[in-house]
């Protein structure tokens, strides 16, 4: 962010932020300039701290055994092979699908790596 007016002035040119800080900002003049680079280190200092509250919280959360979001675990081959089952006894495969909270293709994916019954 800080290397951006400074390229701009080397080529003669000069960047104008119309709303930062509650007004206009020039950073061709020297008090325009010191407000961006205040504004710059302000917005790196908040990146820096949400950064740090994510790491903690992850560091704790994992600490607690706690789960951590993401993706899903995937199924175990039973549970699939109970899905083709009900699929095989007439419920309809969307049905099932929905009920494990797995798309449709997924499914049949997953029954098609299983292989034949």
């Amino acid at each position: 962010m800080l290397a951006l007016p400074e390229m701009l002035r080397g080529k003669g040119a000069g960047l104008r932020v119309l709303n930062l800080g509650g007004g206009n900002v020039d950073t061709g003049t020297p008090m325009g300039s010191m407000v961006f680079t205040v504004m710059a280190a302000l917005a790196q200092m908040e990146l820096d701290i949400k950064r740090e509250r994510i790491t903690d919280s992850v560091t704790k959360r994992r600490a607690a055994g706690k789960d951590l979001g993401g993706r899903r675990q995937e199924f175990t081959d039973s549970q699939i092979l109970n899905a083709r089952r009900l699929i095989d006894a007439g419920e309809p495969a969307a049905q099932v699908a929905r009920d494990l909270r797995m798309s449709r293709a997924t499914l049949y994916r997953r029954i098609k790596r299983l292989g034949p019954t």
